[in-house]
């Protein structure tokens, strides 16, 4: 093998990183590499536009196997097999488990059932789970918080009873006392109390995790990659302090607990997160072992679910595609399970076929694209390698700052997280609203001819199952998450539009310069539909006289001149002369005669430096009245 790869390279002499320095900078012409290559991303560190062997020396990310502590490289030796897990929402028993045994013939091997608390005792436990193989698929159960350890007790007392060998059995129970709190303001119960009963309720169902870590809660809130890491690490050691003081094993505590991570749309990002946060709770959790222990205590059982937070009620079907995406970055990084969202989550109850398209999104990856099949694909990647550093290094940061003032628990009661995470989710609608952080079909490349037809975006409910959010009952005691959508304002907006009964009609008065007005004519237009106004391009006129006139036939609202910046000089004041206030006038650009045009009355202007969603606001406030 060394003689043909001497053989197949002997030709090509070896390029040092200088001489790609050189050509780049040559490339340039001039212009900073820093500020015209290198990324800055959100999590606050820089990505450099190319990496070279050079950048792996001193990395010890390349020094561990699969399988192997510190598990960075996974938890598997031999294979990236992950469950393909789906909710099941149905609220009586007998129903939920016909749709179990539907969608276990379907590609599901891992399920996720609410159970009622008000209802639970053995025979609905009999019910729900009758006919499904319980040491075949993974089985994961959530209920009130109050109710977990019963529902403990209920479920190994019927493992036992079908004859199941329960050290093979493998899934979890939902209880997370700091997810109440962040998500929904209540802090309720003994922390500790709960955590150790349960884990004395499941020790002899080893393979169920029963203390949750639901970061994606953080995801859905539109948290950084950072924050979301860095705060799952505290919240995790929240576990194993608490527990640990209060006289549990360390060892057994680690293997009690379940991470829940979302997966956001920044592909390579996202599995240098799911390797970088393996390594680092493996080093945490090696902190608390006996020198007796056995390692494989560190190993982090995650499951990972697509965002939420970036999901669009308007061309709903680009869903599919960030899903998608997701789900891949997820798999490539060896993730233990996945959920992925059927795309019309955000405005209506998933359907049969919404949900048969986002099991199949997994089952595709496994059966046409082999994702399953490799341990960590992604190893070796000078880029995804360096990019697992930089992130865990800001996450790690983050753990300590946490830990420094008193651990997440108090964090979480003083609202700091709450604080930081919802900054974050203001910091990115501000930037959805300028264009910074696309979304496809909703801020940017809109359906022209999309409607809404009766499609309003769902409002989160009590958790407890039913009442409205904000019930007496659900009166939050500690701060909470902000969980508006990224696409939300933008689809308030057009929904406002599609309501008042009046779509108003932007005419694009095209002339001059041909490549400049075309490419101007399909700017504005993107950008006036995201209000869900109708749009009109044109061709060219051949002067701006006979551009209003068509502009006053077609009953425009808005006329849109679309010119080059030398030209508005000569075209745009006689164009709004001839315009006469019969309908709104705006220019597309930032000219230098700008100053010139709004002395004659030319007040809006709209380019890319312009904040899209209020100047929309402000179109529709004027044009709806």
């Amino acid at each position: 093998m060394a003689d043909s790869k001497e053989k197949l390279f002997s030709d090509f002499s070896p390029v040092s990183t200088e001489l790609w320095m050189e050509k780049v900078t040559a490339d340039l012409k001039g212009a900073d590499f820093e500020k015209k290559l290198v990324w800055k991303t959100n999590e606050g560190f820089r990505v450099k536009p190319f990496y070279r062997k050079e950048d792996l020396e001193g990395l010890k990310t390349t020094d561990a196997l699969p399988g192997e502590f510190p598990y960075l490289r996974g938890t598997k030796k031999d294979s990236n097999e992950w469950l393909v897990r789906q909710e099941v929402n149905e609220n009586a028993p007998k129903e939920a488990n016909a749709k179990a045994l539907d969608i276990l013939n379907k590609g599901v091997d891992s399920l996720s059932f609410r159970v009622k608390a008000k209802e639970m005792d053995a025979a609905y436990i009999e019910t729900l789970l009758d006919g499904i193989h319980a040491d075949s698929v993974e089985l994961n159960f959530s209920t009130c918080q109050g109710h977990v350890v019963e529902l403990a007790h209920l479920l190994t007392d019927y493992f036992r009873k079908k004859g199941y060998d329960l050290e093979k059995l493998q899934g979890s129970i939902n209880y997370d006392y700091f997810n109440k709190m962040l998500s929904r303001g209540k802090e309720k119960g003994n922390v500790t109390e709960t955590a150790k009963a349960l884990i004395e309720a499941t020790k002899d169902l080893p393979g169920y995790r029963v203390l949750n870590v639901t970061a994606l809660t953080l995801n859905n809130a539109g948290a950084y990659i950072c924050q979301e890491l860095g705060y799952a690490l505290a919240w995790g050691n929240e576990w194993m302090n608490l527990l640990t003081e209060a006289g549990v094993p360390a060892a057994a505590v680690a293997k009690k607990i379940k991470f829940t991570f979302g997966i956001s749309s920044n592909y390579f990002l996202e599995i240098a997160k799911f390797r970088a946060a393996r390594m680092l709770w493996a080093d945490i959790v090696s902190q608390y072992l006996d020198a007796d222990d056995c390692k494989c205590a560190a190993k982090m059982r995650i499951h990972a679910e697509t965002s939420s937070f970036n999901l669009t009620v308007f061309d709903s079907y680009v869903n599919l595609l960030r899903t998608q995406t997701e789900a891949m970055s997820a798999a490539l990084a060896g993730v233990d399970s996945m959920t992925v969202v059927p795309f019309d989550k955000a405005y209506e109850t998933p359907n049969e076929f919404s949900e048969r398209l986002a099991r199949n999104q997994q089952l595709l990856l496994k059966e046409e694209s082999h994702f399953d099949k490799v341990a960590d694909p992604a190893a070796g990647s000078y880029y995804i390698e360096n990019l697992t550093v930089s992130i865990a290094k800001q996450a790690w940061d983050l753990f300590l700052s946490v830990e420094d003032e008193g651990g997440f628990l108090a964090a979480v009661k003083a609202g700091k997280v709450q604080e930081a995470v919802n900054a974050s989710n203001k910091a990115r609608h501000e930037a959805v609203a300028r264009r910074k952080e696309i979304l496809l079909g909703t801020n940017q490349y809109p359906n022209f001819k999309e409607l809404a037809e009766g499609k309003q975006p769902l409002e989160a409910t009590c958790c407890c199952g039913g009442g409205e959010r904000h019930a007496h009952h659900c009166e939050p005691t500690v701060a909470t998450l902000n969980f508006d959508r990224a696409a939300s304002e933008f689809e308030a907006l057009r929904l406002q539009t599609e309501a008042s009964g009046k779509r108003p009609k932007a005419f694009m008065l095209t002339i001059g310069n041909l490549a400049m007005r075309q490419a101007r004519a399909q700017f504005s237009c993107n950008f006036l539909a995201c209000a869900g106004y109708e749009v009109t391009d044109n061709l060219g006129f051949a002067s701006v006289e006979e551009g209003i006139n068509a502009a006053m036939e077609a009953q425009a609202d808005i006329v849109v001149l679309c010119s080059s910046d030398d030209e508005y000089a000569q075209y745009a004041i006689p164009a709004f002369k001839a315009l006469d206030g019969r309908a709104m006038f705006i220019v597309a650009g930032a000219p230098a005669c700008m100053d010139e045009l709004k002395a004659a009355g030319i007040e809006n202007f709209i380019h890319v430096r312009v904040n899209v969603l209020e100047t929309l606001k402000e179109y529709n406030a004027k044009l709806l009245k």
